[in-house]
């Protein structure tokens, strides 16, 4: 097929690559941001290689396009201290401010953001191979993100714009802020998963420290000026560093009142058990998946392998949301497999700049090797790769692998990839696949395919006790925002959506007061006066 033919020579020379895609030098990142002051780091660096790999006389080299500060416990704890001193015990200026005058400050940094989306989307393609389009769409749909996110705290504001009067007792409820919050988002949607705890943080009256994921650093770069000028001093800090150096120490310390984190299970349990409050610690964390699709015999098998590719190989299977094993039914698994390679060999492999490009390059040096030892492995146990040139390697490009049947004694039956690997599983019975879910540690979604209502409905009803979304006739997916996001198990802890959120890094708080007339003009008063930023009967338009 072309896309194999083409393997040899996917990668570019430096003159190859389009003005418009180039860097012009490489981004050295030695700026940070703390206590409202963009400051200059002088220590050590990490070097930053691009999965895009360079065609040099000497051979393929991934390309260098710049450095970012190796802080350690100092920097971490200068930047905790700056946004507990911000927070002030949720006496600062920024937890105490109205509901309304947060929304514009970050009404300011949206706009200010924006004016760098070249730039981050440039950044996105660089650092992590993501294609030219889905970077933008990321870009957008952060944006997008605030833009909910801003609406339905309006909403939820307007709900808490009165008082209640109930069995002799007036009171206001609103929500309030937690404190200070540890938001680390992942490499894979280094600025939307991101945003996605570090907006509702901030807008709830929280202050942050922002430790950006490992690979996807520099995207952070040009949004400094923005979050210094949108944001009073101290309300976000940036860390940098390698995240077993600069986080322990945080969480050490107990002034962490809000852990965000999305990765893996076992880095989230480190951080956790390092604080020594765990009680007091506010805690929303996105795991792994081994999300699964099941094609009943009746299913559109066109369709079924479309949203299946999509599952599976948007940005090349990095995303937790990604369906990661399929089960077919056997009366159809042949025709699904033949449908199924098809359609991989029909993907665009290339740099992230082409045109229509869905297979890239992966910004995890020993991501490759690592894939191959789950192909390897399974082979080893009587699978075969079944769509040609499946597992391929050149640098740091993994040509996708159909791999059929896999077992319960394979790594790929249990280990979530994270990446371009499709494990896919005959049965007969739905049974398989239900104790497939049941035994698993992992239960964030499943897919659906088919089309009797009788036979869907048997599976809907016992899966939704095990995952957080049943999907039918379609992929796994985390959209739409307004949607709740979260997973059962070792997935997941808390919900995200743009109203969730705002609801897991808050509080319910209210104050009361006996329905005397003492009271009530006290009250009054209060309100009228607008003595009281809580206290409020204001409503947002």
């Amino acid at each position: 097929m072309a896309a194999i033919a083409d393997l040899d020579r996917i990668y570019p020379t430096f003159d190859e690559i389009p003005d418009e895609f180039r860097l012009e030098s490489p981004l050295e990142q030695t700026d940070y941001l703390l206590d409202g002051e963009i400051r200059h780091w002088q220590g050590p660096v990490q070097k930053v290689h691009s999965p895009v790999c360079i065609v040099e006389p000497d051979g393929l080299a991934r390309h260098y396009i710049g450095s970012f500060p190796l802080m350690g416990q100092t920097e971490a704890l200068a930047a905790l201290d700056a946004a507990v001193h911000a927070y002030d015990n949720g006496r600062g200026l920024w937890p105490t401010m109205p509901v309304a005058k947060r929304i514009e400050h970050v009404q300011e940094f949206a706009w200010r953001m924006k004016e760098q989306r070249d730039r981050v989307v440039k950044l996105l393609m660089w650092e992590i191979g993501k294609s030219l389009t889905d970077s933008r769409k990321e870009f957008d749909r952060t944006l997008d993100y605030i833009k909910d996110t801003i609406d339905a705290l309006k909403d939820l504001d307007r709900v808490s714009s009165r008082f209640v009067f109930e069995q002799g007792i007036i009171g206001q409820i609103r929500r309030a802020p937690l404190g200070v919050a540890l938001c680390m988002g992942p490499y894979n949607y280094p600025l939307n998963e991101t945003f996605t705890t570090l907006i509702p943080a901030l807008i709830m009256g929280n202050t942050v420290v922002l430790k950006p994921p490992r690979h996807g650093i520099l995207l952070f770069q040009p949004l400094l000026e923005a979050f210094r000028a949108a944001f009073p001093a101290g309300v976000v800090n940036t860390l940098y560093g390698a995240g077993r150096s600069v986080t322990p120490p945080l969480m050490a310390s107990g002034k962490v009142d809000i852990l965000a984190f999305i990765g893996s299970s076992k880095a989230g349990d480190v951080l956790q058990k390092t604080h020594p409050k765990p009680h007091r610690l506010r805690v929303t964390l996105g795991l792994e998946a081994k999300n699964p699709a099941i094609i009943l015999p009746d299913a559109d098998l066109g369709l079924a392998v479309d949203e299946c590719i999509a599952g599976c190989l948007s940005f090349n299977g990095q995303r937790c949301t990604a369906i990661k094993i399929i089960f077919v039914h056997e009366k159809v698994a042949e025709r699904f497999l033949q449908l199924f390679s098809a359609a991989i060999g029909a993907l665009k492999s290339g740099m992230p700049w082409k045109p229509g490009v869905a297979i890239t390059p992966l910004p995890e040096e020993d991501k490759p090797g690592y894939l191959g030892e789950l192909v390897a492995n399974a082979v080893q146990q009587g699978a075969q790769v079944i769509n040609e040139g499946g597992g391929s390697v050149n640098g740091s490009f993994f040509y996708p692998a159909l791999v059929y049947p896999v077992n319960e004694h394979m790594r790929l039956y249990h280990e979530e990839q994270f990446g371009p690997v499709v494990p896919v599983l005959p049965f007969a019975d739905p049974e398989t696949p239900i104790r497939y879910m049941v035994d698993s540690p992992y239960g964030q979604q499943v897919s659906l395919f088919g089309r009797d209502a009788s036979s869907l409905a048997a599976l809907i009803d016992p899966l939704v006790n095990q995952v957080c979304r049943v999907n039918i006739n379609s992929q796994c997916q985390r959209g739409p925002d307004i949607f709740p996001f979260t997973g059962r198990k070792d997935s997941a802890v808390g919900t995200l959506s743009v109203s969730d959120a705002l609801r897991a890094f808050s509080i319910r708080t209210l104050v009361a007061a006996k329905d005397q007339d003492v009271n009530k003009e006290l009250l009054s008063t209060i309100v009228r006066e607008r003595r009281s930023n809580f206290l409020s009967t204001d409503f947002i338009l």
